[in-house]
């Protein structure tokens, strides 16, 4: 049976591998981003490899728009899985002192909030089919603290909590959800980060592993092995 699959963050990076991996299973998509250039070349790429794909230019912090489109596919087409993959990165600039307060703000309303309004809007909706997946991209700096990016690890340890507390609380109710902490994968925005990135691997490589993790329904889904 085809699969109906959201991606947030689909048009670059982890979420755009993601959806060229289900792509090449014939999946429904449903890919989500703030560049339409970028979303719509990934949606372009998706379709020649199989699949049937809508597209959004939505920024996860629109928390009305968001909850309108999603609802509005969901009565089409209801969703089996998706993933809140949408994120940015920031941190302490070279020779400063702290990371910007608004960057910061504007990290932890998207990392955060957009998590939150990507997925609420399903919650009901899968509960009342009595079925779905959630997938919440988060991070191992969730676990390890970064002291250049205080705002990113404390938005990546927050769904890492929202994840497994929604697991606990929905797996009765044949919902699975799984939280994803990868290290670091070579995507445009890790290549903006500074420092050693030690165990860097290939958004494709991810991309593996998070699909080996989802049929499994692992709780949580961490790589490389050495983290």
């Amino acid at each position: 049976m085809r699969r109906t699959i959201l991606i947030t963050g689909a048009s670059s990076g982890i979420g755009k591998a993601l959806a060229r991996r289900y792509a090449g299973e014939g999946c429904r998509l449903a890919l989500l981003g703030r560049n339409e250039q970028r979303l719509a070349d990934a949606a372009s790429e998706c379709r020649v490899l199989g699949a049937e794909v809508a597209v959004a230019a939505i920024d996860v912090r629109d928390r009305a728009a968001l909850a309108t489109w999603i609802e509005d596919f969901d009565r089409l087409a209801p969703i089996d899985l998706v993933i809140a993959n949408a994120g940015v990165m920031e941190g302490t600039r070279p020779g400063g002192d702290i990371e910007p307060a608004d960057a910061a703000y504007h990290l932890v309303e998207t990392n955060v909030l957009g998590v939150l309004n990507t997925v609420q809007p399903l919650l009901l909706r899968m509960m009342a089919r009595g079925r779905g997946q959630i997938a919440i991209i988060s991070s191992v700096a969730g676990f390890t603290p970064l002291p250049d990016a205080p705002s990113y690890s404390a938005s990546k340890s927050a769904v890492i909590n929202y994840g497994l507390s929604l697991r606990a609380l929905l797996g009765p109710r044949g919902i699975r959800v799984s939280v994803i902490c990868p290290g670091y994968i070579d995507t445009p925005m890790m290549r903006r980060a500074s420092g050693a990135k030690p165990f860097k691997m290939t958004s494709e490589k991810a991309t593996e592993l998070i699909c080996h993790g989802l049929d499994r329904d692992r709780a949580l889904i961490v790589f490389p092995f050495l983290f």
